[in-house]
C-alpha cells in the first residue's frame, strides 16, 4: 500500500467482505425489513411524503425500480399513497404506522449487533468511530449531489 486512501480502499473492502460472505439474507436477529425497504423508508420518514420523482431524484434509481419497491412496501402497509399536501399533482408516499415501527425495530437490532462487536471499546471510541463515516458519507454526498438529510 503507498498512502493513507490506500488503507481506506482495502478497509472498506474487508469490511464490505462481511456483508457479502454472510449468508444471502443474513440479518441481525429481529431485524426483518430488506435493503431497500430499509433505506426508502429512513429517507421518507427523515424527508416527509416523497413522490417517486422526488426518490428517483434522492437515490439515482430509475423509476420501475422505485415502482416496484414501493408497490411492495404498500402491500405490505409500511407506506400509503397519498396527494401531495402542498397541492401537487404527484401523489406521494407516506410511511404509515407500521411502516415507522419497524425501521425502528432494525435499526435497534442493527445497534445490538454493532454492540456485540464494539463490546470492549469504551463509549468515546465509537462515538469518535461514527464520526470517520459520516464524513466519509458526507463526502460521497458532496460529489454525488444527494445530500442524506440526518437528524
Amino acid at each position: 500500500m503507498s498512502g493513507p486512501t490506500d488503507e481506506v480502499a482495502f478497509e472498506y473492502m474487508v469490511l464490505s467482505r462481511h456483508h457479502y460472505l454472510s449468508p444471502a439474507g443474513a440479518r441481525p436477529e429481529g431485524s426483518r425489513l430488506d435493503r431497500s425497504a430499509y433505506i426508502l423508508l429512513s429517507r421518507i420518514r427523515m424527508q416527509g411524503p416523497m413522490s417517486i420523482g422526488e426518490l428517483r431524484d434522492a437515490f439515482g434509481l430509475d423509476a420501475s425500480t422505485l415502482d416496484r419497491q414501493t408497490a411492495a412496501m404498500t402491500r405490505a402497509g409500511l407506506v400509503e399513497r397519498i396527494p401531495d399536501p402542498e397541492g401537487g399533482m404527484a401523489r406521494k408516499f407516506r410511511v404509515t404506522e407500521e411502516g415507522g415501527r419497524r425501521p425502528d425495530e432494525d435499526r435497534a437490532a442493527h445497534a445490538h449487533a454493532l454492540d456485540l462487536v464494539m463490546a470492549d471499546r469504551p463509549a468515546e471510541d465509537v462515538r469518535t468511530f461514527a464520526a470517520f463515516p459520516r464524513r466519509f458519507n458526507s463526502g460521497v454526498e458532496r460529489l454525488d449531489g444527494r445530500p442524506w438529510p440526518r437528524p
